[in-house]
């Protein structure tokens, strides 16, 4: 089952149950991925809908952060509750070490000589890890490993 049908069922069964937070976390992420089918008018395959998952957890993050600090917890707890469902599509986390293995395996593939090279190792990172883990993690991660 590809990763849009699964969220068009799992929107289905939150109508059945009447879940409304839950409903409106997928309907979210439906229209998300409709309109970025309509603006690159493709049909978006399962890394395409993991990039428009991953977009949409920096942004209630971000959200998280602002909330609290002004001191909203009802939006607060809104969001959170939004990135536990957009989590449940997201693949596997890798664990810090595989990340790490991961970056010294593209840096020696890539041959990377310095940090002129950073892009040319991230090309090599980005399709592997994407939603599996943090980039901008990866990318310090690959700016330390280039610094040697």
């Amino acid at each position: 089952m590809s990763l849009k049908a699964r969220v068009s069922e799992d929107m289905k069964v939150a109508m059945k149950a009447r879940e409304t937070a839950r409903l409106g976390a997928i309907r979210l992420l439906l229209a998300a991925i409709k309109q970025r089918e309509i603006d690159d008018r493709v049909e978006l395959d399962d890394s395409g809908i993991l990039a428009v998952i991953d977009k949409m957890l920096k942004q209630r993050r971000d959200s998280i952060a602002q909330y609290e600090a002004a001191g909203r917890q009802d939006l607060a707890d809104a969001e959170k509750f939004e990135v536990g469902v957009l989590i449940g599509y997201m693949p596997q986390a890798l664990s810090p070490a595989e990340i790490q293995a991961a970056v010294t395996e593209a840096v020696v593939a890539s041959g990377a000589a310095g940090m002129q090279d950073m892009g040319k190792v991230m090309a090599v990172l980005k399709p592997k890890l994407a939603g599996r883990a943090d980039m901008s993690q990866v990318s310090g991660l690959v700016k330390a490993a280039l610094a040697k």
